[in-house]
């Protein structure tokens, strides 16, 4: 293991986030949430750019120096992320524009250039490092879907599409926003991707591989925590307005819990039987998952969904 490695719970930048997950402080539900305005000038310092990046040594190392069937297993977190930042991309439109407030809109709208940067570097990634056969970015997501399970499908074409669709014709329903921020912000965002994000990113550089990858998907992580302070402190505003909207916090996250459990897992996985690259298993990623969950609703003034 690298000792110098910074865990990314202790980088300032990440910090500054207040993202309620990172503090410990959280776990007694105190954190200073930033406002939507002090959110949005965050973002505005924390800029970078999916070109500056050099993945030559990343060519070599996927080709060279991880071994196939290593490849194959990676190519489940690496789809679930490509994939996943494209369908959420396309759905932060109608969040943002049922948004109450110009604060809130003006941050989500930093969020879907976020967003999009990041579908962007998977597709560079991609492209230069000489990870798959397609050649355009469309047919990218599309050869990369066969790694996906059916849970994720599920999760992001079902729940979070069918909620931003209904949410589109009634922008108003500020009852169905908590919803679609709930699942958008503290599931997709919160539980998955910065699950994900922390134990690929802590591999690789246990490892010493892919090491422009490493870069993009660290600026990527801190983007999501961002993201996930952002739902924090609409979820808390919301939750201390009304008993409605606690409700529906809590609705959503019981409806969608075992859902996005089953994202967690590869489809590919057999309990017992399986060896998976790093020796992480689905119930150490679960249970990171769920304290991250456990410190954000705290913050929010929720008990855990158990």
């Amino acid at each position: 293991m690298i000792d110098h490695v910074i865990q990314r719970t202790e980088r300032e930048d990440f910090r500054a986030t207040s993202d309620p997950a990172l503090l410990e402080s959280a776990d007694r539900g105190e954190v200073n949430l930033l406002s939507y305005e002090q959110l949005y000038k965050l973002w505005e310092r924390q800029q970078w750019a999916t070109q500056d990046l050099d993945f030559t040594r990343d060519r070599i190392d996927w080709h060279e120096r991880i071994p196939e069937d290593e490849r194959f297993q990676r190519m489940y977190g690496l789809s679930s992320f490509f994939i996943g930042e494209q369908r959420v991309a396309e759905e932060l439109g109608p969040i943002m524009r049922a948004a109450p407030t110009g604060d809130m809109r003006i941050f989500l709208c930093t969020q879907i250039a976020d967003e999009a940067r990041h579908v962007r570097f998977f597709n560079r990634f991609y492209d230069e490092v000489g990870v798959l056969e397609s050649a355009t970015l469309q047919a990218r997501l599309a050869e990369t879907s066969q790694h996906v399970n059916p849970q994720f499908d599920v999760l992001f074409d079902g729940m979070l599409k069918g909620r931003v669709d209904r949410l589109a014709r009634n922008p108003d329903d500020l009852e169905l926003l908590v919803e679609a921020i709930t699942l958008y912000h503290m599931v997709i965002e919160g539980m998955l991707a910065l699950t994900g994000q922390h134990f690929i990113i802590e591999y690789n550089e246990e490892q010493g591989t892919l090491p422009g990858f490493v870069e993009g998907f660290n600026n990527i992580a801190r983007d999501e925590h961002r993201h996930v302070a952002f739902g924090a402190r609409f979820l808390r505003e919301m939750a201390e307005e009304d008993s409605r909207y606690r409700d529906a916090i809590q609705r959503t996250l019981v409806e969608c819990g075992p859902v996005a459990d089953g994202v967690l897992t590869p489809k590919w996985y057999v309990e017992g039987e399986t060896k998976l690259f790093g020796g992480v298993t689905p119930d150490e990623t679960r249970a990171f998952a769920m304290k991250c969950l456990e410190r954000r609703l705290k913050v929010i003034g929720l008990a855990p969904v158990v």
